[in-house]
């Protein structure tokens, strides 16, 4: 018998009282409805290491995995990290019951990377992408009365580099900045029950200019006539729009008007930022033509604007210096997948709490949980394409219609101020010398300038830009001095993009301007390394104690965060990953010296207990360098760390 659902939908059948419950909350936080349940739990599993079989009666099923975790982690109850082409996946599941020609659709959050998958031996889908989410209506497969059966195939060559794949090794052991493979299921897996007319799609555009609100929405199962959306808004107990549209051929478009209080205090309650992240919670219903009740789902949005004027980075038309972490989005047991909701909060909590205003993912899409918190409690998000590795015209086809999924998926969150498709250069190594690679970076910004015209797009962070709102250097010198020199001389522009090549690269190519028309910002620094383990980790460069660690950070950001020529930065990196241990926390999450300390090194004083702490730790910083006394890194651990 192969495992079951472990939480049913409404009115299904409950579950057993032994059976495993993983669940990482409401996995599509921007369209939310009642009738789901998670699918998450013991499935059954079988390896297949060169792909051989396609069908799934050819399947010996020896082993159980636990979904959403990959069979690399130790969190899925497997933790192989051996070279698999194909791996599949098994399990049966209670049919709720579906009256009034209700529908059952099965969700998959992220399949790394090609997935084909059957409802008792029927195929319901097929999805390319290893990051974008996918679905099906599973209805007409269903059996009643007997058990039904879900088998997912999924294919990821690891030796393929013209996929988008991130830090994903190609090799057997993670090596440099690469780190262990995520083959397979790695989000969420649930079930949702439907009518048949439903809200499928939501998209919310905010306008503070115009003081408005775009929305989209389309409706997808049986396409009926005079149906009406009626969309409610909360700012808290206060309504501020009840608002009714006739569909017109399965979609409504509008552009929803709010009152703008004049006042700046009364419209700063209102906008949404960091110190301020206020939602505008949504409640949506469809009403059919005789006055019935067809759907109802639930959203949220927010006010805000962001954009570049001249140098500076704005956000709600005034200027705003981007402090950022690197932020991989790896957990020791589990790898991409976060362990539960708590944990990705927590992130989002910790970033905040170091003094970062932002987090630049990298090389990861992220989980839209990730992105709920990042909604909720107020962190700016740079949003960035996994990397393939290959120039190829099989690489370009499957990055681009990959990032125009991402784009679409995650446009409607507020916490996402930037887009960034390529990072150093990956997968168009000759950018200097070949015109087509040229092209093809100048092609995905102008792509994601029209499918969101809305936020900055970074061509290619790093060097060689071709084309980009924000110019993103990449520079890991260690010395403060140098980097104040190097980015705060007069004429810091002409100089630096003629004769400074931070990484050995070129800043600029093609023509790009260098102009005081584009901010400039430090988008990769620091990577300073700390840990027990000085053999089997590495960084840019590394200390021998947390407080020479906090010391070189504290030093380093207080000549960065208030470089003039500068509109942000992103330091490397949040915690550290793998082999790379230049986190500012541990892989664990544990700070790795005093949060405190590291939000004042990170943000500067702002209050006068906050420059109390300052004179005391620069008077630390000076005993330090005076007598190179060491303090045990120990002392700057919590005590529950082992």
């Amino acid at each position: 018998m192969t495992p079951k659902s472990e939480v049913s939908i409404r009115n299904a059948s409950p579950p057993n009282k032994d059976e495993l419950v993983i669940s990482h909350a409401y996995p599509r936080p921007q369209l939310e409805r009642q009738e789901w349940t998670s699918l998450n739990g013991k499935w059954d599993f079988a390896f297949d290491r060169e792909a051989r079989y396609t069908f799934p009666g050819q399947i010996t099923w020896d082993r159980t995995i636990t979904v959403p975790f990959s069979p690399e982690t130790s969190a899925s109850g497997i933790g192989d990290t051996d070279f698999a082409r194909a791996v599949w996946y098994r399990r049966d599941f209670d049919v709720p019951e579906l009256k009034d020609g209700k529908r059952l659709l099965l969700h998959f959050g992220a399949v790394d990377y090609v997935c084909t998958v059957w409802v008792n031996e029927g195929i319901v889908c097929t999805h390319e992408g290893g990051y974008t989410p996918f679905e099906a209506d599973i209805t007409d497969f269903l059996k009643t009365g007997e058990a039904n059966t879900i088998v997912v195939r999924a294919e990821d060559d690891p030796s393929d580099l013209a996929k988008p794949r991130g830090k994903q090794d190609w090799m057997r052991e993670p090596h440099s900045i690469w780190y262990p493979r995520t083959t397979g299921i790695w989000q969420t897996v649930w079930l949702e029950r439907v009518p048949a007319n439903y809200i499928g799609y939501v998209r919310w555009t905010p306008n503070v200019e115009r003081w408005e609100i775009g929305f989209e929405a389309r409706l997808d199962g049986i396409r009926r006539e005079g149906l009406r959306l009626n969309v409610k808004m909360h700012v808290g107990n206060m309504l501020v729009v009840d608002d009714t549209y006739a569909v017109v051929a399965g979609e409504v478009h509008r552009r929803i008007a709010l009152s703008d209080p004049g006042i700046d205090d009364y419209r700063n309650d209102l906008l949404w930022s960091p110190s301020s992240p206020t939602l505008i919670q949504v409640q949506m219903q469809l009403w059919g033509g005789r006055g019935e009740l067809v759907d109802t789902a639930r959203s949220y949005t927010a006010l805000r604007s962001i954009g570049v004027q001249g140098d500076r980075f704005v956000l709600n038309g005034r200027p705003y210096q981007l402090r950022m972490v690197l932020d991989q989005g790896y957990w020791p047991e589990s790898g991409l997948t976060a362990p539960d909701d708590d944990a990705l909060r927590r992130d989002v909590e910790l970033a905040k709490n170091m003094g970062f205003n932002g987090v630049r993912k990298h090389q990861k899409i992220e989980d839209p949980r990730y992105l709920y918190w990042a909604d909720t409690l107020g962190l700016l998000v740079w949003e960035e394409m996994p990397s393939a590795y290959r120039f190829t015209k099989s690489s370009i086809e499957r990055l681009a219609k990959e990032w125009a999924a991402v784009i679409d998926r995650d446009s409607s969150h507020p916490c996402i101020v930037a887009w960034v498709p390529f990072n150093e250069s990956w997968g168009v190594p000759d950018l200097p010398d070949s015109p087509a690679q040229r092209h093809y970076v100048k092609a995905l910004y102008h792509l994601t300038k029209t499918l969101d015209p809305t936020r900055p797009v970074i061509g290619n962070d790093g060097w060689e830009s071709v084309a980009t709102d924000i110019i993103g250097i990449h520079d890991y010198d260690d010395q403060p001095e140098r980097i104040g020199k190097r980015y705060g001389a007069d004429e810091v522009l002409s100089r630096l993009f003629k004769r400074e090549r931070p990484g050995g690269r070129l800043l600029l190519l093609d023509g790009a301007p260098a102009s005081s028309d584009q901010p400039l910002m430090l988008t990769e620094f620091g990577g300073i390394a700390f840990s027990p383990d000085s053999q089997g980790t590495w960084g840019y460069t590394r200390s021998d104690s947390a407080s020479q660690f906090a010391e070189k950070y504290t030093s380093l950001l207080n000549v960065v965060r208030v470089l003039p020529s500068l509109g942000g930065f992103c330091y490397t990196q949040f915690s550290d990953t793998y082999q790379e241990a230049n986190g500012l926390l541990y892989a664990d999450r544990t700070p790795k010296f005093p949060l405190e300390d590291m939000a004042l090194a990170t943000r500067g004083p702002r209050t006068a207990r906050d420059r109390q702490v300052e004179w005391a730790w620069r008077e630390r910083i000076m005993n330090f360098q005076r007598h190179q006394y060491l303090v045990p890194a120990e002392d700057y651990r919590t005590q529950d760390r082992h």
